[in-house]
């Protein structure tokens, strides 16, 4: 059940304070919590049965503390055609086309849209910047989308960071990374702004991958998570020089040296 932080999102990442929320994510304890809080009084919390049944009050408000931040979902997105859908393993994953581009997360398929320019354009620079840095410590592998990254290492879930980085794995079968990566930047799009910045973030913080980066192309922002740390995330923008924290002070990404490389092109 997705959970998230910030204000109330759709899937599609429009916010909206009209949907139902099914869930409270805490920023400041980094909990969650299955209960909603309705708009109404005589509306009840959901129950386990109504979990299942996939039914939710139509409205819910925001929680008056701020550190309880509701993420919400039209109800569509709980309801698939695909009786499949959350049953979905690894075998199907690699049985699928190969132009297809997906990612299978707790069994369910996620389709991915073909990226923009300007998302390539960051990501090319980005792995220009990182790679130096990254030949210093042979112990370490930096690769970028599409990679495969069975980052449960179950049967169920199945990603493609944009980029990342795997310390120290000796897991790894050639084909895909097992086991989370180190580190992990995603570049938002229209299309997965709400997949990569709740769905992705809790699995990522779950697998404990140490940190991972939200490069907003719209926004001109980028949020690092230090998850190894449970630390508060810290906001950066398109004129700064972002820390790899990992690296402790090693390494770094100017993306004033980005942004003047994707307003060249766009």
């Amino acid at each position: 059940m997705p959970l998230g932080l910030f204000k109330m999102m759709r899937s599609d990442g429009e916010e909206s304070d009209t949907l139902p929320c099914y869930g409270i994510y805490n920023v400041a304890t980094g909990t969650e919590n299955d209960t909603i809080l309705p708009r109404k009084k005589e509306e009840k919390f959901l129950t386990e049965n109504q979990k299942k049944d996939k039914k939710a009050p139509e409205y819910a408000d925001l929680p008056e503390n701020s550190d309880q931040i509701l993420a919400c979902e039209p109800s569509e997105a709980y309801r698939s055609e695909d009786a499949r859908q959350g049953s979905y393993t690894i075998e199907d994953y690699y049985a699928l086309p190969e132009e297809r581009r997906v990612e299978l997360i707790d069994g369910w398929i996620y389709d991915m849209a073909s990226p923009s320019w300007a998302h390539q354009i960051i990501l090319g620079q980005l792995y220009l910047q990182i790679a130096p840095c990254v030949e210093n410590h042979p112990e370490c592998l930096l690769l970028f989308a599409p990679s495969d990254v069975r980052l449960d290492n179950d049967q169920w879930t199945m990603v493609q960071p944009d980029l990342f980085i795997t310390c120290n794995n000796k897991d790894n079968d050639h084909r895909r990374t097992n086991g989370a990566p180190d580190f992990i930047i995603e570049i938002l799009s229209p299309s997965n702004r709400y997949h990569d910045t709740f769905r992705k973030l809790n699995k990522y913080r779950n697998a404990r991958v140490r940190e991972y980066w939200i490069v907003d192309p719209e926004k001109l922002t980028i949020t690092v998570y230090d998850l190894e740390h449970d630390q508060q995330p810290v906001t950066y923008a398109f004129t700064d020089t972002v820390p790899i924290g990992i690296s402790k002070g090693e390494c770094s990404v100017d993306f004033a040296r980005i942004y003047e490389k994707v307003s060249r092109h766009l």
